[in-house]
């Protein structure tokens, strides 16, 4: 009844990957504000908006760019572009509401738990890297632990 909602990548709008997102969004979310701040020092139009506010709304479109630019990679790679080993272990192209909405929203979930703890960012990073080598390495296509545990 509510396969929708959590399941399998290209029928439900959370799956295992949404965890993934989430640790990625601490990650970028982080690199994002310290790029952001960097730079934001240098631009004298912005120095007039520069309240914490002003600041996190360019964080948060950083963030959103680059989720926004993965998941239009995704799309093509899980539809074939890059050939058909890479398209199986994509496992089918993601249901619209997972890749719009669910997953850039974890990266900005994530980001503000970056902003609001930053002693999680380490071992997010950590945990992305050993999921990511995991899924891509060691398991024969991406949905493979959801097929594992919850089918």
């Amino acid at each position: 009844m509510l396969e929708w909602l959590w399941g399998f990548k290209t029928v439900a709008m959370f799956d295992v990957w949404t965890i993934e997102h989430l640790f990625s969004g601490l990650s970028v979310g982080n690199l994002v504000k310290k790029n952001i701040r960097k730079h934001v020092k240098n631009i004298s139009l912005i120095k007039k908006f520069e309240s914490h506010t002003s600041v996190i709304r360019f964080d948060i479109i950083g963030v959103l760019f680059l989720a926004y630019l993965w998941e239009t990679i995704e799309h093509y790679l899980e539809s074939g572009l890059a050939g058909g080993g890479v398209e199986y272990w994509f496992q089918g192209v993601e249901f619209w509401s997972n890749r719009i909405i669910s997953d850039p929203l974890m990266m900005i979930i994530g980001y503000f738990i970056a902003l609001r703890y930053p002693k999680f960012i380490v071992p997010a990073r950590i945990a992305t890297g050993v999921w990511l080598f995991t899924h891509i390495f060691l398991f024969p296509n991406s949905m493979f632990l959801h097929t594992l545990f919850f089918s």
